[in-house]
This record gives C-alpha cells, sequence and structure tokens, in this order.
C-alpha cells in the first residue's frame, strides 16, 4: 500500500482530496494535517510514501512545509497542491526547484464533476508514479526497444520537443544544455494549465543561455529561442512565405490532451518534412508517439529518454518501442545530444 499524508487548511480540500485517493486500493491515506506545522509533526511521525501538500497556507506555508520536510528527510516525495493563480503557479515553481517532486492544479470549481475527475485521475496517478519511483517493485515485462535504423542524412531545420509528468524538472535539466548561439528555434509542448506554462517560460528564461517564451499567435520563430505551447491551446507551427509562424487554436483534445505533442509534431513535419528533430521526454500515456512516427517516416530523427531517468516511461516508451527513436538516452545527456545532432548539421 502507498500511505499518503494529505495536508491542507481547507477541510473542504483535506476531505475532497482524502475522499478521491481512497478510492483506488493501492493508497491509503495515513493521515491528514489543517496546517504546516502539524504536518511536519505527522511526517515525522507517520513517514509516508507521498505527501499532499497545499501551496497556500497561514502561518506555515507549503513552501516553508517543504523545505522543512525535505531537511528531515531529503527523499521525502512532496507533491504540491496548487490553486490556479499567478501567485499560487510562482510559488510551486519554487517548491519545484526547492525539491518537490511535482504539482496538481486544484479544480477550479470542486462541485465540478468532470474537474473533480481530472483533478482525481491526475493526482492518484502522479502518487503511484513518485511511490514506485521511490520503491520501484519488481521489474515488469516491457516491449523490445527498437532503435531507428540511421536515416539519410537531412539538415535538422527545428526541434521539437514533449513532456509530461515530471516535465518541469525534466526541463531544468534539458534546456539548460543548449547554448546561447543554438542556431535554431526549439518548439515545446508541456503539459500544463494556463498560467503555468507561463510561468515555466519565464522560470527557464531565467536560468538558460537560450531565451525561453510562451508561444503568441502569429509569433515568427527565431533561432536560439524555445517556444512553450500555451495551457489550454494547441501550437502548430506554418509557414508564412519564408517565415515559419506559430499558430494557437483551441482544436478538440488529442490524447485528452491540449496542447498536444503530436498536434505540434505534425505540423512541424508539414513545414520543414525531414528536417525536425523530435525529443520525447518523461510523461504518462502516448502522446508524441504519433507524431513521431510522422517525424520518422518524413526521414527526420527522434531521441527519447531513457527508462531509469523518467519519472514515468510512458510517452518515451510508447516511441522507443515502436522503433522510432534513434537513441534511447538518459536525460543528462540528451541535451548535448541535441547539440552534437544540430552540430553535425550538413
Amino acid at each position: 500500500m502507498i500511505r499518503v499524508l494529505v495536508v491542507d487548511d481547507s477541510v473542504t480540500m483535506r476531505t475532497l482530496v482524502s475522499a478521491l485517493l481512497k478510492e483506488d486500493p493501492e493508497i491509503e491515506v495515513a493521515g491528514v494535517a489543517p496546517d504546516g506545522r502539524v504536518g511536519l509533526a505527522k511526517f515525522g511521525q507517520l513517514r509516508p510514501d507521498v505527501v499532499t501538500l497545499d501551496v497556500e497556507m497561514p502561518a506555515m506555508d507549503g513552501l516553508a512545509t517543504l523545505k522543512a520536510i525535505r531537511q528531515e528527510d531529503p527523499t521525502a516525495v512532496v507533491i504540491m497542491c496548487s490553486s490556479l493563480t499567478r501567485r499560487g503557479a510562482s510559488t510551486t515553481f519554487d517548491a519545484l526547484a526547492a525539491g518537490a517532486a511535482d504539482y496538481v492544479a486544484k479544480p477550479e470549481g470542486v462541485h465540478a464533476e468532470q474537474a473533480l475527475q481530472e483533478f482525481g485521475s491526475e493526482l492518484i496517478a502522479k502518487v503511484k508514479a513518485y511511490a514506485h519511483k521511490k520503491h520501484p517493485a519488481a521489474a515488469t515485462a516491457t516491449g523490445a526497444v527498437k532503435l531507428a535504423p540511421p536515416k539519410t542524412k537531412q539538415k535538422i531545420q527545428i526541434v521539437a520537443v514533449a513532456c509530461s509528468t515530471g516535465g518541469p524538472n525534466a526541463l531544468a535539466a534539458f534546456v539548460p544544455a543548449l547554448p546561447k548561439d543554438f542556431p535554431l528555434p526549439v518548439v515545446l509542448v508541456q503539459h500544463m494549465p494556463p498560467l503555468f506554462t507561463q510561468l515555466l517560460a519565464e522560470r527557464l528564461d531565467a536560468t538558460c543561455a537560450v531565451k525561453v517564451r510562451e508561444g503568441v499567435e502569429g509569433t515568427v520563430i527565431e533561432p536560439g529561442t524555445v517556444y512553450i505551447a500555451p495551457g489550454g491551446h494547441h501550437m502548430e507551427t506554418v509557414r508564412d512565405g519564408t517565415a515559419i509562424r506559430l499558430h494557437m487554436h483551441d482544436g478538440p483534445q488529442e490524447n485528452c490532451c491540449r496542447p498536444a505533442a503530436d498536434v505540434l509534431f505534425r505540423s512541424t513535419v508539414r513545414c520543414f518534412g525531414g528536417g525536425v528533430l523530435g525529443v520525447v521526454l518523461t510523461g504518462m500515456g502516448q502522446d508524441g508517439m504519433l507524431g513521431a512516427r510522422e517525424i520518422h517516416a518524413a526521414g527526420g530523427q527522434v531521441l527519447a529518454q531513457d527508462e531509469a531517468s523518467s519519472v514515468v516511461w510512458g510517452m518515451p516508451r510508447a516511441v522507443a518501442e515502436a522503433g522510432l527513436a534513434q537513441a534511447v538516452l538518459p536525460l543528462q545527456e540528451l541535451g548535448k545530444e541535441v547539440v552534437r545532432r544540430v552540430q553535425k548539421n550538413g
């Protein structure tokens, strides 16, 4: 059983989160706490596998509580529960930098059934993913990884990246590997709600040599800049004469996602043919696999993160087991490999 401690100053949210977690037979709610101080004391008593921690609390807020928990146990798995506000998003990114494993965004209306279902599904999936990562069970059989054969060399003209669960921390390692003079544009989908993608771009921009921006309708993409799809909108590249612009739209979800990596990947193939280097990082599900198939079929290249360094080896696994990846690499090597391949451009 995965033992979870729920810390939230709202009685309603404590009850809701506990009820949602208890729906999964693998999860036990070991305890609840109404604030950070009580949560810290209960953490010491209960030693749970995972802590869900409210971001905004009086007296001792989520960030302070996280730091105290991590000081007591540097391996503690803490998932932040954030409000959909700029302040909540900003504090969440501070928490990720301070060692939080991940976050979930609270539903805006606790009585909206679909929002509750999505919140519960995401919370349970992340609790289980991080608990299993910390205490791996016996290995389960997986399909064979079949590396794609080398392609006829085509000049890489754009890098397209996909990530989901574990993505913010993965991007904090991947993007800084790109040098200031990186000669290509990078387009990126990270499954996140609005506000969070904007904050993600701002945080990465402050710590990376390349420029990082949230995608804006009609922007002409430029070398040395990373464009992150805005939460709630698909992002595509479209050709406009000799320029390539970004286009946002609210089309149907794909793989239960908007933005979706498959939408972005397909659009890069339409604009650049085989000149696309796709990179699929940690994440649940299979978003990016169908788009990677189109990149591969057009003569482009695809890289995938390996299982050991992924929080969830879902998206990269789908690509790897389909035989679409030319290399499956640890996170710390992926950025360097992108730079190496781009430098070898003919």
